[in-house]
């Protein structure tokens, strides 16, 4: 239980150790010395050439489909990728079977999170069932420990919207938005641009997500209410988010780590484990998200965590099921695709401080006494994933087989 971490650079604003190079010991999950030179009986040694220690990391956007559909993720496999992801807070979606719309439903997920290696934070249901017909009991789920209020990937009317804005202002809520206008999609399967013209395959246009992401900001300017964008794709997304946090709205806003890494492109060997929503956009829409991370536009980075079976994903590309499994890929795919354009601390912020930021709390400190909520990696391995070593209980991923840079350093 004894753990001892050998010079390691410590990156945590919040600390006064910010910045230095220090030995941690930490016993029973608690921050015991921070200093040189430490020497520890018993104690299990990480002396790897440049470990990093930040706070914790949390993942604001994933699923891991219990209950209902175990067999595709339940609680604690996905607790054990995120965990070998170097998250130590995940923000679960309430697409479950059934959904989730109330107290007990929070509770049953916070108190099963504490026997996992994770904390999970539930999101509550924006309307009842998912179904975009009448909100959901979301001050209970609330009061109960619900962090947020989203419909996850479903469409929310634009009544039910502007009453959810203005209802959850009232107590501080948040509400995440998916933007997409399902209407002008009409079977999309990928970005729409030269790629997929030449492959055949219906696109889904930039204008289905930036007219949905215009909708809900005038909603948001209307209600003075606070909205979270969970995941954005394009070039004129991240200059409308710009425009808004400029004007002062309580707006913030993600994307998915694997959005940097993969562009329509990717797509041309009809590989259904591409296939995700948002798709995978232009270089240029790529560029836009990484000059997003940069200039702070975008608050933070997820997973956008999607498991699902052979059953649904191994079909042919129009069948296929939307989605990645990326709990465990985050981290390495972003620090691959990002570090010729941000610091490390850049990008730790974007998984940390950022998130945290998302949702009102505060980032833990690394200090002596206290909780050793803590992510230890380092950036003189890399890492390969395959599937022996893969933690979630679906494969859909482009990653395995995929040597990238980075390696999360497990702490028990």
């Amino acid at each position: 239980m004894k753990t001892l971490i050998k010079s390691a650079t410590i990156i945590n604003s919040g600390s006064k150790h910010h910045g230095l190079v220090r030995d941690i010991y930490i016993d029973r999950g608690k921050i015991i010395q921070i200093g040189k030179n430490l020497s520890v009986d018993k104690a299990t040694i990480i002396n790897i050439p440049q470990t990093f220690v930040s706070s914790g990391w949390i993942d604001l956007r994933a699923n891991f489909r219990e209950p209902g559909h175990e067999y595709k993720e339940n609680l604690e496999s996905g607790a054990k990728a995120a965990k070998r992801g170097g998250f130590s807070k995940v923000v679960l979606m309430p697409s479950t079977t059934p959904t989730v719309n109330y107290k007990s439903q929070v509770d049953f997920i916070i108190n099963r999170s504490k026997s996992l290696s994770v904390k999970l934070l539930p999101a509550g249901a924006l309307t009842q069932g998912m179904k975009s017909e009448q909100l959901s009991e979301m001050f209970d789920m609330y009061s109960a420990g619900a962090v947020a209020f989203t419909d996850d990937k479903l469409a929310v009317g634009t009544e039910l919207m502007t009453r959810a804005l203005d209802y959850t202002s009232n107590f501080g809520g948040c509400v995440m938005s998916f933007p997409m206008d399902f209407g002008i999609i009409l079977g999309g399967m990928m970005h729409e641009g030269p790629t997929s013209t030449s492959m055949g395959v219906k696109g889904i246009p930039s204008a289905a997500e930036e007219i949905s992401l215009q909708r809900d900001i005038e909603l948001l300017r209307y209600t003075n209410g606070r909205l979270h964008v969970s995941l954005i794709s394009t070039t004129k997304s991240v200059d409308i988010i710009r425009k808004a946090k400029k004007e002062g709205l309580n707006i913030t806003c993600a994307i998915a780590a694997h959005q940097l890494y993969f562009t329509d492109e990717d797509l041309k060997t009809f590989d259904s484990n591409f296939k995700v929503l948002p798709p995978y956009r232009s270089k240029e829409d790529r560029k836009s998200l990484i000059n997003g991370l940069k200039d702070g536009t975008i608050d933070a980075i997820c997973s956008d965590h999607c498991p699902e079976d052979i059953e649904h994903k191994v079909r042919e590309f129009q069948d296929a099921e939307f989605g990645i499994s990326s709990i465990e890929t985050t981290f390495c795919s972003a620090f691959t695709a990002l570090e010729k354009y941000l610091t490390l601390e850049e990008i730790v912020n974007k998984l940390n401080a950022g998130p945290a930021k998302v949702l009102g709390i505060s980032s833990s400190k690394i200090e002596e006494g206290n909780e050793a909520d803590l992510t230890v990696f380092t950036i003189s391995q890399n890492t390969t994933f395959d599937r022996q070593s893969w933690q979630s209980r679906s494969y859909n991923s482009p990653f395995i087989g995929k040597e990238l840079r980075g390696r999360i350093i497990p702490v028990d």
